[in-house]
């Protein structure tokens, strides 16, 4: 496990996105699992600006994404395929065609067909030769995806019941409003991650800072998904000073990701 930390939320963006570029640009045909939320943004702005102003190249790329609500159509503003297309999908060559989602038009007594979908989720990833870089945040829980703290360490792709945590902390893509917020969701298991060549890990601000010490250095447990991170050959850490502010090892700040 390599940690990197750096200044500011904006320098450990440009850390992460020269480490994703690197690997499109020594493998074009890299398959690259995303993440959501307000951590990867910058990320993602990033990736944009180098495929517009350094041509950097999309079209042979082949990504995955972790999550989705489920019982949300692909259209609704909260849902994680508009959130994909608004931050990244629009804004680069990215054919359609390699982008993989899973899907959120289930109801949730729907369970064979949720069932079925991620197995099939399951066997395109495996189909696209697995997995070389997973993009991950830390939820303030310890979650990796939507895999909540009690999530088996050996789980795959399934259906899962979002905590009140998650809830309130998402409101922000729903108005503000934790009632908003689907309760069910799916998403790749921690043991599908885990499976991941390489993993990047970003993770900022001041109230990621406990539970960031509890992945990073506490024991390997169910009840925090992300200290399944300490499992991984080539878990890549990028924080910035204050989700880093209570880690105790020292890390080498020169580095940057050995993906």
């Amino acid at each position: 496990m390599h940690i990197i930390i750096r200044e500011t939320h904006k320098a450990m963006s440009l850390e992460a996105a020269r480490a994703v570029a690197s690997l499109i640009q020594r493998k074009p045909s890299a398959v690259i699992g995303l993440a959501t939320g307000e951590t990867p943004i910058a990320l993602y702005e990033e990736l944009i600006r180098l495929h517009r102003e350094e041509r950097l190249d999309f079209s042979r790329v082949t990504t995955f994404n972790l999550d989705e609500y489920l019982g949300l159509a692909a259209l609704h503003p909260g849902s994680f395929h508009h959130y994909m297309k608004k931050r990244l999908f629009d804004h680069v060559n990215l054919g359609k065609d390699r982008i993989r989602m899973l899907s959120g038009r289930f109801a949730a007594d729907e369970k064979d067909a949720i069932s079925r979908h991620c197995e099939e989720y399951e066997q395109a990833i495996a189909a696209a030769g697995g997995i070389d870089l997973q993009i991950l945040g830390i939820g303030a829980n310890g979650h990796i995806g939507f895999n909540e703290p009690g999530s088996s360490l050996g789980s795959r792709t399934r259906l899962v019941a979002l905590q009140k945590k998650t809830q309130q902390d998402n409101a922000v893509f729903f108005d503000d409003d934790p009632d908003k917020v689907p309760h069910h969701a799916v998403t790749m298991g921690i043991g599908t991650i885990l499976e991941a060549k390489s993993l990047l890990v970003l993770a900022l601000g001041q109230h990621k800072a406990e539970i960031v010490r509890k992945a990073l250095e506490g024991p390997v447990t169910a009840m925090v998904p992300a200290s399944a991170l300490q499992l991984h050959r080539n878990a890549i850490i990028i924080l910035d000073n204050e989700a880093a502010s209570l880690l105790t090892r020292d890390t080498d700040q020169s580095l940057t990701p050995p993906i």
